[in-house]
């Protein structure tokens, strides 16, 4: 029996259930040490708490990716399976970093929990949690790294498509995004599958 602990990989995403822009995963490995009561469930925190937190997981994890799925692959693949899709970048996002790094990963000493009920393609065993982003803190640290880079991608959409809002509701199905799309029809990165109305 192998007596070295493993690493914990969490896996989490944002951006399910915008009517716009990518679906973004992140992927983390925390040091065993790592002080988790700073962290929580990302949509449970502040924007400000996020951002803060964020830091300090850029700066104490061990490993970090993230993946990214575009509106229009959720539109040809579904949000289910894009959401799956960008959990597998975001792994794969942190083990090409950690090489580049000269700090590479092996993939015996690792394994993974994802958000949810389905777990993503991996190359390690990876168990599916419902509610992990508020149980397991590589998790909670996974679902700040995705929400963080997603919303700070929203906001730059916004400056090239202010008409739409994108840098406050960031995509999700607010009154005043319905509105902007039935005045303004569909944006360039609008997901096409979903319903708007």
């Amino acid at each position: 029996m192998n007596s070295k602990r493993k690493l914990l990989c969490g896996l989490d995403e944002a951006g399910r259930g915008p009517l716009a822009g990518p679906v973004c995963a992140a992927a983390v490995i925390l040091p065993c040490d790592f002080t988790s009561d700073v962290l929580n469930d990302s949509k449970k925190l502040s924007a400000a708490a996020r951002e803060k937190i964020k830091v300090i997981i850029f700066r104490e994890a061990v490993a970090w990716g993230l993946g990214w799925v575009s509106a229009a692959e959720i539109d040809e693949i579904n949000i289910h399976h894009a959401s799956l899709l960008a959990m597998k970048h975001a792994f794969e996002e942190m083990l090409s970093v950690g090489k580049s790094a000269n700090r590479p990963l092996v993939l015996d000493a690792i394994h993974a929990v994802a958000d949810g009920l389905f777990a993503p393609p991996l190359p390690i065993p990876c168990e599916p949690m419902v509610k992990a982003d508020s149980k397991i803190p590589a998790v909670m640290a996974a679902s700040v790294l995705a929400k963080t880079a997603r919303d700070r991608l929203m906001g730059y959409y916004g400056l090239f498509y202010p008409q739409y809002g994108y840098e406050r509701h960031k995509g999700y199905p607010t009154v005043a995004h319905r509105e902007a799309i039935a005045r303004f029809g569909p944006s360039p990165i609008q997901r096409m599958s979903f319903r708007v109305t």
